[in-house]
């Protein structure tokens, strides 16, 4: 299939770019990387043949959307991106990794590949509902790294502990649940992201349930942002969380003085607006002391982790962002890096240990943090 790249000026709004370089200025990984966005908008409005997609940059973008979101003309600087992505995928075009994570997608529900029958494994010890077998009003989607990953598994045991002791009526999908298909469509698979959306919504509207509630702010941002026909009220754990606390559902007793700040992971944060959630759970935390980072909130700086780069070897160099940030966290005298997001658990504990500050400072999920004080 060859394509004209000026097929791309319209459908993502390059005609309007202004060249002025907030996009550039902006991204997470312009010292690491040759990506060069305003650059490359300028190249694909000019080119006049694909071979301005062979480019390496294409792959380095983490999709985290702070160019888009900062764009005063309005650019869709990331959709352009996946765009250039999907016609690569189509030419089979792609990096070996990240074709190994599709197809491990395709074959097996997950980026890893791990068998599907062990994707409950985590839960063997716990009396969880299986939705389809029992109902439920809340669906509980896990996702694939807190249900295979080790580390991360906490993440899913902490927060049925606190489901539990709060009384919520809420059950898991069990061995059929698959990737929400976040990663997969930013990784440029359009095609395998629409199976995973048709299948998911097929199967959720089947089990009945009145809300979902995700660990991963990359599934929150799938279900509700890119799912047209699911219609039930989709809700990140920390939304979740600090309405258990304020209405005196679960009550937090334990603790000890901690010096605590928070790295916003990009999906929950910039690209859909939830700030003060996990800011009100740290503050109400037992002798938690809370101090922000310089660069917060919409500020955060991206660890890296989405946009496909947990299955992308390469094409950027230097010092990781998830070093610097737990760097800048240590300085700030944290004990505690918290974090709501799985990836940036990976990607920030990574580079706890490889920056030498193992004995300086932990990286903790949020619903760690609020299961160790019940």
């Amino acid at each position: 299939m060859k394509i004209d790249p000026k097929t791309f000026v319209k459908d993502y709004n390059l005609l309007v770019c202004i060249q002025c370089g907030t996009c550039t200025g902006g991204c997470p990984v312009k010292f690491r990387s040759p990506l060069n966005m305003r650059r490359l908008v300028r190249q694909t409005h000019f080119a006049s043949d694909p071979s301005l997609f062979k480019k390496p940059e294409w792959w380095a973008c983490t999709t985290c959307s702070t160019c888009s979101l900062r764009c005063p003309a309005g650019v869709k600087n990331v959709e352009l991106i996946l765009g250039v992505r999907n016609y690569l995928a189509n030419q089979g075009e792609v990096p070996s990794t990240i074709r190994e994570a599709l197809e491990n997608t395709l074959l097996h529900g997950n980026p890893w590949g791990r068998f599907r029958d062990r994707r409950i494994d985590w839960a063997k010890d716990l009396d969880i509902k299986i939705l389809g077998e029992e109902t439920a009003e809340i669906l509980f989607f896990v996702g694939c790294a807190p249900s295979y990953d080790p580390r991360v598994q906490n993440i899913s045991i902490s927060l049925v502990k606190i489901f539990s002791m709060a009384g919520l009526d809420f059950g898991i999908l069990g061995k059929k649940e698959s990737c929400c298909g976040n990663e997969i469509r930013r990784m440029g698979e359009q095609a395998l992201f629409r199976k995973l959306l048709r299948d998911n919504t097929n199967l959720i509207k089947k089990i009945g349930v009145k809300r979902i509630i995700t660990i991963s702010p990359h599934c929150y941002n799938a279900f509700k942002n890119e799912y047209p026909e699911l219609t039930i009220p989709v809700y990140h754990y920390t939304q979740v969380l600090v309405d258990l606390i304020e209405t005196g559902k679960i009550e937090m007793r334990n603790g000890s003085e901690t010096p605590v700040t928070y790295q916003d992971p990009c999906f929950l944060g910039k690209q859909n607006g939830v700030f003060e959630e996990p800011r009100k759970i740290l503050s109400s935390l037992p002798g938690v002391t809370f101090t922000e980072m310089e660069r917060s909130r919409e500020r955060s700086l991206c660890c890296e982790g989405g946009g496909g780069r947990m299955w992308t070897e390469g094409f950027t160099e230097g010092i990781r962002n998830a070093e610097i940030r737990v760097r800048e966290a240590n300085r700030l005298g944290a004990k505690v890096l918290a974090t709501s997001c799985p990836f940036c658990l990976l990607t920030l504990e990574d580079a706890v240990k490889t920056s030498g500050l193992s004995d300086q400072i932990v990286v903790k999920d949020i619903a760690e943090l609020v299961a160790d004080s019940l």
